[in-house]
């Protein structure tokens, strides 16, 4: 499906108090609106991803697969601060005729979910019978069902928070203080930072994955000095990335991840946010993971009024929720046919054991 672009006519206020003139919303579409508009499914992408989710999701997405073009209308946005076509660091400032680079302003989970809104408006979506996410989604998710109260039918989370971690600022800031670190980033050029991206990524993997991921798949044989599987899996991780991603684009996304926290500036404890979600909502956790541990999952399936949390046993870690397909494939069905013959749900818990017979290096 062709990527399809949105500009917000009268630009975006941010919740920094700046504004994007004119900014840009990359999307694709699968599927065909039903007449009745009824089979709407949202899904919003994490930190690296793009808006082709039948691309990075393609367990999920797909002919035959639970999120089939021939039921749904399938909407994926690439979000703002990206470098795959929504306005971000490296596109251009109306005001300068330049690249925003170091100028580009401040944004959050918030930001990104206004950028969505207006977009829904632009499709004349009025309902989104799912919407469904993982990491940096799932912060998107969890917001727009905060912003939109009446507008979900369903909802389902994976490996996400409602608001994020100390534990997750520190790794996303030591990923920052890397890409200080390299000499170039303080220019302005698009490939200013970039070795400094490579060991942010390789900083990352470490939360991503788990122990039992590189014992098995990064053990050497007893006897080496040097030279060890596990180090060059480090460098090819950031050597990837750094061939398909922007370092401006990975240090503004990192600080709105930062940002999500449902609570702030509403006024009530985050209990009390999320008890003002009505709308049934699946929470997923992954047993091995250690950016998003499953009590994050847990405690939001606890405290909003419609929900339940289940959980996959996986080595896999945060990545989870890119491999595990036939376990999330397993739990969302059971999920949409409950939620479609009971409105209220029972906080439940299940765990699924099923290891993929593929590895996706994210």
């Amino acid at each position: 499906m062709a990527e399809k672009r949105f500009q917000i006519p009268d630009g975006l206020r941010l919740e920094s108090g700046q504004a994007l003139l004119r900014p840009e919303v990359v999307y694709h579409t699968y599927g065909t609106l039903s007449p009745a508009k009824d089979n709407v499914v949202w899904i919003c992408h994490a930190l690296t991803a793009n808006a082709d989710a039948a691309d990075w999701w393609d367990g999920l997405v797909g002919e035959g697969k639970f999120l089939d073009p021939a039921k749904y209308f399938i909407v994926c946005a690439n979000i703002l601060g990206s470098c795959y076509g929504t306005t971000g660091p490296l596109s251009t400032n109306p005001e300068t005729g330049e690249p925003y680079y170091h100028t580009f302003p401040l944004i959050t989970v918030r930001d990104m979910v206004e950028a969505h809104v207006l977009l829904r408006e632009h499709l004349g979506i009025e309902r989104i019978h799912l919407a469904i996410a993982g990491s940096l989604g799932g912060h998107q998710v969890l917001e727009w069902l905060v912003r939109e109260p009446g507008i979900f039918d369903q909802a389902a989370v994976i490996a996400t928070s409602a608001r994020h971690s100390p534990w997750g600022i520190a790794f996303n800031e030591s990923q920052r203080f890397a890409i200080e670190q390299d000499p170039t980033w303080k220019e302005s050029n698009a490939e200013a930072g970039l070795y400094g991206l490579k060991v942010a990524r390789a900083i990352a993997m470490l939360s991503y994955r788990s122990y039992e991921t590189y014992h098995i798949a990064q053990l050497d044989k007893p006897g080496k000095i040097d030279g060890y599987r596990a180090s060059s899996y480090q460098r090819y991780q950031g050597e990837k990335l750094a061939k398909r991603f922007n370092t401006f684009s990975y240090w503004a996304l990192s600080k709105a991840m930062d940002s999500h926290d449902l609570s702030r500036e509403r006024g009530d404890s985050l209990e009390a946010v999320l008890q003002s979600i009505t709308t049934p909502l699946l929470t997923v956790s992954i047993t091995s993971d250690l950016l998003f541990p499953p009590h994050e999952q847990e405690f939001i399936a606890r405290h909003v009024q419609n929900g339940i949390h289940q959980s996959i046993t996986s080595i896999y870690g945060h990545d989870g929720f890119l491999l595990e397909f036939e376990a999330l494939s397993k739990l969302l069905v059971d999920f949409v046919k409950a939620t479609n013959a009971a409105p209220t749900l029972v906080l439940t818990s299940r765990e699924d054991n099923v290891t993929p017979s593929f590895q996706l290096d994210t």
